[in-house]
This record gives C-alpha cells, sequence and structure tokens, in this order.
C-alpha cells in the first residue's frame, strides 16, 4: 500500500537532486562570473586557441623534418645540384623522393588552410590528408625500389607516415575535444552570470526612488479631522 508514495517521494528526490538548487545559484559570484567571461571573449578575440596553435606548430615542423631529411638524402646521394635534377626533372617515382616532400608540402598547405585561416571545428581535412598519404606510401613502398637505396629507403616513408598519424590523433584527441569543452563552460559561465544578474540586482540608481505608502498620509489627514470634530464649540 505504501509503494506508490515511496516511489513518488523518491522520484521528487532524484529531480530535485539533478536540478542546481536556489542556494548554488545564490552562492556564486556575479565579479567571478564576468572575469571568467572576459577571459574567455580574450580568447575568442585572439583567433586561435593555445593547443591548436601548438597544433600548426606541429603541422610546420612535419615539412621542415621531411624537408631536412631529403636534403641530407640528396647530400648522401653526390651532391644536391646533381641529385635534385635526377629527382626533380628526371622524376622516376620507383626511385626519386621527391614526392614525399611533396606530400608534406600538400599536408601543411590543407591543414594551415583549414585549421589556421579557416578555423575549422571538424576533422574532414585531416582525415583527408592522412587518407592520401597513407595510400600513396603504401603504394610507393609496395611498387618502388626504395628499399634498394640504403637506410633513407626506410627512414622517409616511415617518419612521414608516423607524423600523419600523429597529427590526426592529435587533432582529434586533444584539439577539437578541448576547444569543444572551453565552449560549454563560456555558455555554463555565460548563464550562470545572467542568473546571478536576476538574483542579485544591483543597487538603486539616482533616478529611482518610491514614495510612502498613501496609507501612511492618509491616516495623518484623518486624525487630525478628527481632533477638529471633537473640540467643543464655543
Amino acid at each position: 500500500m505504501n509503494r506508490v508514495p515511496g516511489d513518488a517521494e523518491n522520484a521528487h528526490s532524484s529531480s530535485v537532486e539533478s536540478c542546481p538548487s536556489l542556494r548554488d545559484v545564490h552562492s556564486i559570484n556575479p565579479a567571478q562570473l564576468m572575469a571568467r567571461i572576459e577571459s574567455y571573449e580574450g580568447r575568442e578575440k585572439k583567433g586561435i586557441s593555445d593547443v591548436r596553435r601548438t597544433f600548426c606548430l606541429f603541422v610546420t615542423f612535419d615539412l621542415l623534418f621531411i624537408t631536412l631529411l631529403w636534403i641530407i638524402e640528396l647530400n648522401v646521394k653526390g651532391g644536391i645540384e646533381t641529385t635534385l635534377e635526377k629527382e626533380v626533372l628526371q622524376y622516376d617515382y620507383s626511385s626519386s623522393y621527391f614526392d614525399i616532400f611533396l606530400l608534406a608540402v600538400f599536408r601543411f598547405k590543407v591543414l594551415i588552410l583549414a585549421y589556421a585561416m579557416c578555423r575549422l571545428r571538424h576533422w574532414w581535412a585531416i582525415a583527408f590528408t592522412t587518407a592520401v598519404t597513407s595510400a600513396f606510401l603504401l603504394a610507393k613502398v609496395i611498387i618502388s625500389k626504395l628499399f634498394s637505396q640504403g637506410a633513407f629507403g626506410y627512414v622517409l616513408p616511415i617518419i612521414s607516415f608516423i607524423l600523419a598519424w600523429i597529427e590526426t590523433w592529435f587533432l582529434d584527441f586533444k584539439v577539437l575535444p578541448q576547444e569543444a569543452e572551453e565552449e560549454n563552460r563560456f555558455l555554463i559561465a555565460q548563464d550562470a552570470s545572467e542568473r546571478a544578474a536576476l538574483l542579485h540586482p544591483g543597487v538603486l540608481s539616482d533616478g529611482q526612488f518610491y514614495s510612502p505608502p498613501e496609507s501612511v498620509a492618509g491616516s495623518d489627514e484623518d486624525s487630525e479631522e478628527k481632533q477638529d470634530s471633537e473640540k467643543p464649540v464655543v
């Protein structure tokens, strides 16, 4: 017989616990909320978050590191000018490393354009560059004769493959979740500041005033009239 009231009481207590209480709203410090909102607005004015800037620096490092390895490979083979002419002007897919360098340039341009200039908040650009990089490197390793050219036949494809996937992991697990979390915190702080402004209104301004109740003034006039009427007539 007591099961229904008990269930109703449990449901009421769970709903009360799930909703923020008035005490929690009253305990909010409006000054702290405004300072937090101003800090978030300052980050938006900068245009790019710190974690996104780190990602762009890593993309730049990817390009510079692959370029450095390619220049070292050109020197090892017998001089930059001779080997550069052979790998660029007389390009051969099975023996040249020039396409791996162009692949790094491709990743750099697409990712900087998407995530630094356009400030994209989606993973499709990094997915496209990583898919193209992985497919190209796998095909090159299978078809070409890079393994017969010494250590650089292993180093350049492997390093390029690893850097592409590190960029994907960093964007998908660090940049996008952290920026979404900061945006949610900003919205929560803004909503809390609006509630605090409603619950804690400011002091009255000079133009705001109030008049005493009319009943008080009326009672004084009534008492004076009553005293005049009670005086004896001479």
